[in-house]
């Protein structure tokens, strides 16, 4: 895999292979992502796919789960960039979605964790594959990483409904070192290259703020449909919690 040196998005652009032809066979992904730009910095490198960056196995997820994945109308679809409060809204979300089919005795979240009720889109669960999601029935509670474009266009048109949360941009990156430096062995990075690889957009789903515009722009067309929500905001009881039941949860009992 070669490893590109810092450049403009615009340049990395020029020098990329085309990839509207993405080659959707897993056993062509690799070969495809090889071709991709690719930067050092993180624990891992990163490959940058459409003006954005990814660990090369999660973007050959990515790239899978967009074949394959076929929204419905009633899907409500949970998405945060990593390190954004994504298990907190997993948990918050199937309690709301599920709050007249379990009691405080025999609640799923007494004893499985929110990563084990709210599948991924495009990270399999243990024993299962990309096309997972697909045998669940409807409604479907699912969550995402993925930015919108990322997402089947149908996702917009058949009216699905999508939950974002946003978090405070230095509490994310503070929460990426530790986790980066903790999980994987041998990672030592500091805050102070940490910091300004984040700023220049270079860190796993970045540039942030370009992942939080295509929602917030995705919400301003479907107001309806779609609830654009801040961590900070929504950590205890508010207004916004009693809009997301209204809005977000309603003809799911």
């Amino acid at each position: 895999m070669a490893h590109a040196t810092p450049q403009s998005d615009q340049e990395s652009a020029t020098k990329s292979p085309p990839e509207d032809d993405v080659p959707y066979k897993e056993s062509q992904l690799k070969d495809f992502i090889s071709t991709l730009p690719a930067r050092e910095g993180w624990s891992q490198p990163l490959i940058q796919y459409k003006n954005y960056w990814f660990r090369p196995r999660m973007l050959e997820k990515i790239l899978l789960v967009q074949d394959t994945y076929k929204p419905r109308a009633d899907d409500i679809i949970l998405a945060t960039q990593p390190k954004c409060g994504t298990t907190w809204l997993k948990a918050l979300a199937f309690t709301i979605t599920n709050r007249s089919r379990y009691s405080f005795a025999d609640h799923p979240l007494l004893t499985r964790h929110p990563q084990h009720v709210v599948p991924f889109i495009e990270i399999r669960s243990l024993g299962m594959d990309h096309t997972e999601v697909e045998t669940l029935p409807s409604p479907r509670l699912l969550v995402t990483h993925m930015l919108m474009s990322m997402l089947p266009p149908d996702t917009s048109s058949q009216g699905c409904r999508i939950v974002y949360l946003c978090r405070d941009p230095k509490d994310t990156l503070v929460s990426r070192l530790h986790y980066e430096n903790k999980v994987v062995k041998g990672c030592n990075l500091s805050m102070n290259s940490a910091f300004s690889m984040f700023c220049e957009g270079f860190s796993p789903y970045g540039p942030f703020w370009d992942h939080c515009r295509e929602y917030w722009e995705e919400c301003l067309a479907r107001p309806n449909n779609v609830l654009f929500l801040k961590y900070e905001e929504n950590v205890k009881p508010s207004p916004s919690c009693e809009e997301a039941s209204k809005i977000s949860w309603r003809h799911i009992d």
